[in-house]
């Protein structure tokens, strides 16, 4: 393939520069990277504007860039199910976040594990949180590398090497840096897809005829698509597109790398101000899917390595110049890089804190378990890499399915446990057993393609998000056992907070920045 060497010249300049801001993040806002809470959540000193920043890298990644508007390229309307979601999120991260930010400065807790160990008093309730965290989070790492892969495909260039060359890159500055090096990168990593994506949507639709001649092209071209695609969404598609749109916001602040960056801000204010300034990245959402219908517009077709994929880097290099192409394909990668890197950060974090120390060496110094999550920080992103080079694109893709059925299935011990007791630590585990039993078969059953089962109730067929049916049964289970276990008088446990640890305000000792 010839490659395009203006692209890879700006693209490389550009991916030199984060580089240097990664290493150069150990000395910024300067601290004990010993110390765990330090090098993962970078000593809780996060402002707003930080903090804004970070959380937009860190919900909005390489895999949106490239796959929502690869859905809408395939399918039309349903793919715009990610606007509203993100929408839905935030008032649910400014009524439920705060608490969580208090009761984890008050006790220092560091994952969303160690709440839950706190407040049921019980290591597997822990432990299978951490565990579901762990897992969801493995194939969105490799999914932040397979952007990259696409990007790095497009402008020609050996995939392995590069891929191993970016993978070191990342792995080093993040042992190195630990949650600071993403939080300063995520500066220039927003700042540079704002820029490609408002040219994106200003400039491509000057040079196809305006935004009527592109809805018009698409609405003739996606009945023709197999499966057929929908310019409006049509009314078989309501209850798949409203289910997703539910059950991904109820699940996207429960990823460990989520809770990682509401963790890492010095006030729960902080928290509030954000959920209310992060919707500006809905937004750029909604702009980032309308190119799905651009590249079908300017004729792009589907490749046979990376499907739909492949839509957005296409339309990139058919409508600009080789030099913005490669400012465009360098916000794609560096908007790989940042999520990635908290990912593998929370991960480490979950399994050293509820998983390490817990049942290996409850007595190891605070230095032992700082270095001990530097190097899982590692495995976890050598696992993603190796996954995503060795296994089919189409099943990495399919897998990373079952992250939202999956962390949701976590939400009645994490999210309901700040507002109440009332559920048992053991029903809470059997619910999780359930959901997750019953999400995953849907999702098997389906051989991966898809995450929305068509439930069937007589002749009448209801499409839902499998991890929303998963969260019913997860419920139902969780209420009817508590029930039983109280009957029984089932120990429950010692609860280590107080009514008064998710409600106060630990004043800020760092600057709004």
């Amino acid at each position: 393939m010839h490659i395009n060497w203006q692209a890879l010249s700006v693209f490389i300049i550009l991916f030199l520069l984060v580089t240097v801001l990664g290493f150069w993040a150990a000395r910024w806002r300067r601290g004990d990277l010993n110390l765990l809470h330090e090098w993962g959540l970078a000593g809780r000193r996060f402002g707003t504007i930080v903090s804004w920043f970070l959380l937009g890298g860190d919900l909005y990644t390489a895999y949106t860039f490239v796959a929502v508007p690869a859905l809408v390229f395939g399918a039309g309307a349903l793919g715009f199910f990610a606007v509203p979601y993100t929408i839905i999120a935030y008032p649910f991260v400014f009524v439920v976040m705060p608490r969580l930010w208090s009761v984890a400065r008050k006790h220092g807790y560091v994952t969303a594990s160690d709440f839950v160990r706190g407040r049921f008093d019980s290591s597997t309730l822990a432990l299978v949180v951490a565990l579901t965290g762990i897992v969801a989070t493995m194939p969105y790492i490799a999914l932040q590398m397979y952007g990259i892969e696409i990007v790095i495909a497009q402008m020609g260039i050996p995939v392995e090497i590069s891929l191993i060359v970016a993978f070191l890159i990342l792995a080093v500055y993040t042992y190195i840096s630990g949650l600071r090096a993403p939080a300063l990168i995520a500066l220039v990593k927003d700042t540079i897809i704002w820029i490609a994506v408002l040219v994106a949507i200003i400039y491509i639709p000057i040079r196809l005829g305006g935004y009527g001649h592109i809805f018009a092209v698409a609405g003739k071209a996606l009945p023709k698509h197999t499966p057929p695609g929908t310019l409006i969404l049509s009314p078989k598609q309501y209850s798949a597109f409203a289910t997703l749109a539910l059950g991904s916001a109820l699940a996207l602040f429960l990823y460990p790398h989520a809770i990682t960056g509401v963790l890492s801000t010095n006030d729960r204010k902080v928290v509030q101000r954000n959920a209310a300034l992060l919707p500006a990245y809905s937004f750029l959402l909604g702009l980032i899917a309308l190119l799905g219908y651009m590249a079908i517009a300017a004729g792009v077709t589907k490749s046979p390595v990376y499907g739909a994929n492949i839509a957005v880097p296409a339309l990139i290099t058919k409508m600009f110049p080789s030099w913005f192409a490669g400012f465009a394909f360098a916000a794609i990668a560096i908007g790989a890089l940042v999520p990635a890197s908290i990912m593998s950060i929370a991960a480490a974090n979950l399994f050293t804190r509820n998983i390490y120390r817990e049942y290996f060496r409850p007595a190891c110094s605070d230095r032992e378990e700082s270095s001990v999550a530097k190097f899982v920080s590692l495995v976890v992103k050598i696992g993603a890499l190796i996954f995503i080079l060795a296994a089919p694109n189409t099943y990495a893709i399919n897998f990373q399915l079952l992250g939202g059925v999956w962390m949701l299935q976590t939400l009645p011990a994490v999210v309901l446990g700040l507002y109440t007791r009332w559920f048992h630590r053991w029903a809470l585990i059997a619910g999780w057993a359930a959901g997750m039993a019953l999400g995953t078969w849907m999702a098997v059953t389906l051989n991966f393609a898809s995450s929305v089962y068509p439930l069937r109730i007589g002749s009448f067929s209801f499409p839902i998000y499998a991890a929303l049916a998963g969260l019913i049964i997860n419920l139902a289970v969780c209420a009817v056992l508590t029930l039983a276990f109280a009957a029984l008088r089932a120990p429950a446990g010692k609860d280590a907070t107080a009514p008064t640890d998710f409600v106060e305000a630990v004043p800020a000792t760092v600057s709004a920045s």
